[in-house]
């Protein structure tokens, strides 16, 4: 039995990333020996173990053969004769076929090596065709590895498998993993752009792929393109390390606009609630979770008026805050302030703009939440009151409060 550290963690390594998960295939063995030597079988499709110390995961050297379409239709085969070339034939890109030896050793049969050193991601063999997550994860991988070319062979094998409904067959989970990861890299831009240069997008995600082309006021959007201010919003997320929320409502915040403006009208009247029933749609078919969806919901309907909140007076501020749950869910309002501030910077010439908005809104909401809201109802009640009636008294004491803060004061005499 040899065993060889293999994909990502060899990768990063060569690329001087630390932190990678370290993935081990195992060549020469079987099932029941693994077992007997203490690894934990946790695989599902295949022999993956658990090493019993480091926990980490040992897969059986294995091949592939496809059966049917999809990233499930496959036959597996794992034995003791499946050499570590036939295993690293099946991987998707040259720079995660190759393996280390215990020694240091470096296996690399498909020139992954060249590849990191000229920024190449490039398929491994015409296998990759069989996987369609594969598209996916060369888009995932671009957004991470920014300075890397996606290979013209491998992009047009890609078109191909799109062209052949290859990705139709994708499930809704893997989908979201890789969009996911994708979302989080360092340049999300790039896996919008990957997955477009395939086709896949507008399979995938046809509400984002429908807002390239789309024009936007000149005055407020130098960039024009609503697709392309979509993907600065995206890089601004990046930019300040923001979570998987934030940079989900930033894809989602503008798709009513790819069905609201016109030539001669690119205002984009009424976007917003159609930004949400399209998001919604979007979140429902790739099963997208709650948190994330109920972050963009917020940030699509909302984000234009807390654009605009500079000129709000007390009891709109309020309303505002009511409207986003602010007063039940700070710490959520406070990702919905960011993904707003990396739209307002999403914009050409305007990466840097100051973002007032944010700290206004946040220093009112605080107001408002130091209202003893109890108290009042004690009060209220006690002067015999009730229900809606108490109700008022808490908001007009917290309309009070924030009408009184030296930021709101400052305003109106501004």
């Amino acid at each position: 039995m040899k065993t060889y550290l293999v994909g990502g963690a060899v990768r990063d390594r060569m690329l001087g990333i630390t932190g990678s998960d370290r993935d081990w295939v195992v060549v020469g063995s079987t099932p029941e020996a693994m077992v007997a030597q203490g690894f934990t079988p946790v695989g599902k499709d295949f022999p993956v173990f658990l090493h019993p110390r480091t926990h980490e995961e040992y897969a059986l050297a294995r091949t592939e053969r496809k059966t049917a379409p999809g990233y499930k239709g496959f036959v597996v085969h794992a034995s003791p004769e499946v050499t570590l070339e036939e295993d690293l034939a099946r991987r998707d890109l040259s720079i995660n076929a190759i393996a280390q030896a215990e020694d240091g050793t470096l296996i690399d049969p498909h020139g992954g090596q060249l590849d990191l050193q000229h920024q190449v991601l490039r398929h491994v063999t015409e296998a990759f065709r069989e996987d369609p997550v594969r598209i996916l994860r060369v888009a995932r991988f671009a957004a991470r590895l920014p300075d890397f070319k996606v290979d013209k062979h491998t992009l047009v094998l890609m078109q191909d498998m799109v062209a052949a409904g290859e990705v139709d067959a994708l499930v809704s989970e893997r989908v979201w993993q890789e969009l996911s990861k994708g979302l989080m890299a360092a340049k999300p831009s790039r896996m919008l752009q990957v997955l477009r240069d395939c086709g896949a997008l507008k399979k995938l995600l046809p509400e984002v792929d429908r807002l390239y082309g789309v024009p936007q006021p000149a005055e407020h959007h130098p960039e024009i393109d609503t697709g392309v201010h979509l993907e600065m919003v995206l890089d601004q997320t990046a930019a300040i390390n923001a979570p998987i929320e934030v940079r989900f409502a930033a894809l989602c915040h503008d798709l009513g606009k790819g069905t609201t403006a016109t030539d001669k009208l690119p205002r984009h009247i009424g976007h917003e609630e159609r930004s949400v029933k399209l998001l919604r749609r979007l979140c429902e078919r790739w099963r997208v979770p709650v948190h994330c969806k109920e972050l963009a919901e917020v940030v699509a309907r909302e984000h234009g008026h807390i654009h605009a909140s500079q000129s709000l007076g007390a009891e709109a501020v309020l309303r505002l805050l009511t409207r986003c749950d602010a007063l039940r869910r700070p710490e959520r309002f406070a990702l919905v302030l960011q993904a707003c501030e990396c739209d307002a910077r999403g914009r050409l010439g305007l990466q840097q703009r100051d973002y007032p908005q944010s700290a206004r809104l946040q220093a009112l909401l605080n107001e408002a939440l130091d209202v003893d809201t109890a108290w009042i109802a004690e009060q209220a009640m006690q002067q015999g009151l009730s229900g809606m009636d108490v109700g008022k008294r808490i908001e007009h004491a917290r309309v009070k409060a924030i009408s009184q803060n030296s930021v709101l004061r400052a305003d109106s005499t501004a």
